[in-house]
């Protein structure tokens, strides 16, 4: 992403079938539809059959390296997570660095995943020039092909790349997901106060995904999808149980709820959110506890896409008039909200 940007950047032709029954392509859709459907959320205008992308060069190895740390008198995880929060967006554009805290035994822990497209010479001695802290070593890293490095982010080292193939995850569970953007680094207190809570809390997990790079380049307007520059990272609450029943379920979400709320200082004013982590809750938050398809729509809208829903909604009203293609979440039609 801090490299080539999102997948929806590098979109460069669609087949969809419209609300009519036809099938279109980019030039027959028109560009407007193509760029709603680019990271607007292709289910709201059509049934998208497939996608055309263009490919991006990649080395032949890149580096991967995963360190965690728990908060000891060794390593004051506060301070790397500090530095962390003032480097991680300035990084070099090969450079990606996920951090994922969760709670290990009434402990906190940072898990730290290093990509570098290229060798693990060249990744240690940037590390060692930007994000010394970390303390990152050449033991640390393996190098190995751009895929065997995507089954590393979620499989341990030596799973085949086979895994990828597989369209029924081994390990399912319940989840909740939510989701905000970090645009100023957090303070040490503030870094105490979310690890406090996180003990406290114990179960939701906050996943830490840096921005930078390209994204900082690419205009908020060039496709929906409208968190650009001026974002130093993504952050998602997610919470995962294997209890069943309503009760757990309720359980666990207001796990997640009070997390999100804690980061209330931290994150964007208007608490702004990423469209695939859906997320019900949004539609009622600061809307002065009203619950009507118009508002919570206009609320969905504006955190995921912000001044791109306007367009979203107009391009909606042209292409599928009748409101066909809907779901929870799908982009309204104009007469349904009151538009800004």
């Amino acid at each position: 992403m801090r490299k080539y940007g999102l997948a929806a950047d590098n979109i460069i032709d669609a087949k969809l079938v419209d609300a009519n029954g036809r099938l279109l392509d980019r030039e027959s859709m028109g560009e407007d539809f193509f760029w709603a459907i680019t990271g607007g959320g292709g289910s709201s205008f059509g049934v998208v059959l497939s996608y055309k992308i263009k490919l991006v060069k990649v080395p032949p190895k890149v580096t991967f390296a995963g360190i965690r740390i728990t908060n000891n008198y060794n390593k004051n995880l506060t301070n790397i997570v500090y530095k962390y929060l003032q480097v991680v967006d300035k990084l070099h554009n090969d450079l990606y660095v996920k951090l994922v805290l969760d709670v290990v035994e009434k402990k906190i822990r940072g898990t730290f995943l290093v990509l570098f497209l290229g060798g693990s010479e060249v990744a240690l001695n940037l590390m060692k020039e930007s994000f010394p802290e970390l303390g990152l070593t050449k033991e640390d890293c393996v190098e190995v092909s751009y895929v065997d490095s995507v089954v590393l982010w979620d499989f341990p080292r030596g799973t085949p790349t086979s895994v990828l193939l597989n369209r029924i995850h081994p390990n399912p569970i319940r989840m909740k997901r939510t989701s905000d953007f970090v645009k100023d680094p957090i303070s040490k207190k503030g870094i105490k106060f979310l690890f406090k809570k996180l003990k406290e809390l114990n179960t939701p997990v906050l996943k830490l995904d840096p921005y930078g790079g390209i994204m900082n380049e690419i205009s908020p307007s060039a496709k929906p999808f409208p968190h650009r520059a001026g974002n130093i990272l993504l952050i998602e609450i997610a919470t995962n149980w294997k209890e069943t029943g309503p009760e757990a379920a309720n359980y666990y979400i207001n796990l997640t709820r009070k997390m999100y709320e804690c980061l209330t200082p931290y994150v964007s004013k208007s608490r702004q959110a990423y469209l695939n982590y859906r997320d019900f809750d949004l539609g009622t938050i600061n809307n002065n506890g009203e619950d009507s398809y118009s508002t919570a729509a206009k609320t969905y809208g504006l955190k995921y896409f912000n001044n791109n829903f306007e367009k979203l909604v107009e391009i909606k009203s042209k292409v599928d008039p009748e409101n066909f293609f809907r779901n929870e979440q799908s982009i309204p039609l104009p007469t349904s909200i009151a538009m800004l």
